[in-house]
């Protein structure tokens, strides 16, 4: 019995998840599309309403479709309560839902990671501090984004 339902429950999973992936790269893609100020300018109106609740969404039920049932005891601290939000060891899949948990903040990331096809869309839609390994200044630089970012009195979402 638990075999069967493995044979079926996986394939279906698998084509959920890809669908879910799909559709998360769609939103990214239309929420940057043409976006003033790339990278240099926070995401606003629209744009930022539709990362924060579509793809927050998206990554909770993509979580489900995985078996994942995520319970949240207290309050998210809100933006101009902490701009700053820290999630360690942040070493596996699982950040993912700290993200979709928080509405959906800023990252620190690879800046190799914003070049992989799909998810690099996705990472790019969140306005990552980009860290690059191969700049010596790269961590003063990162350090020097994130308090732009902190201080910035709500214009940026949270950085985790």
């Amino acid at each position: 019995q638990t075999v069967l339902q493995g044979i079926i429950l996986l394939p279906l999973r698998a084509i959920c998840i890809a669908f879910l992936l799909l559709l998360a790269w769609l939103v990214a893609s239309i929420a940057t599309f043409s976006q003033p100020g790339r990278g240099f300018l926070p995401l606003e109106g629209w744009r930022r309403r539709m990362i924060q609740t579509t793809l927050s969404g998206l990554t909770r039920t993509a979580y489900f479709v995985m078996g994942f049932r995520v319970k949240v005891k207290g309050k998210v601290a809100s933006l101009l309560e902490a701009p700053i939000f820290v999630a360690a060891p942040h070493s596996s899949f699982f950040d993912a839902i700290i993200c979709a948990l928080t509405g959906m903040p800023s990252i620190v990331s690879r800046a190799e990671n914003l070049s992989t096809p799909v998810f690099g869309t996705i990472l790019s839609s969140l306005q990552p501090v980009a860290v690059s390994r191969q700049d010596p200044d790269s961590r003063k630089n990162t350090v020097a984004e994130i308090t732009r970012r902190a201080l910035s009195r709500g214009q940026w979402p949270q950085v985790i």
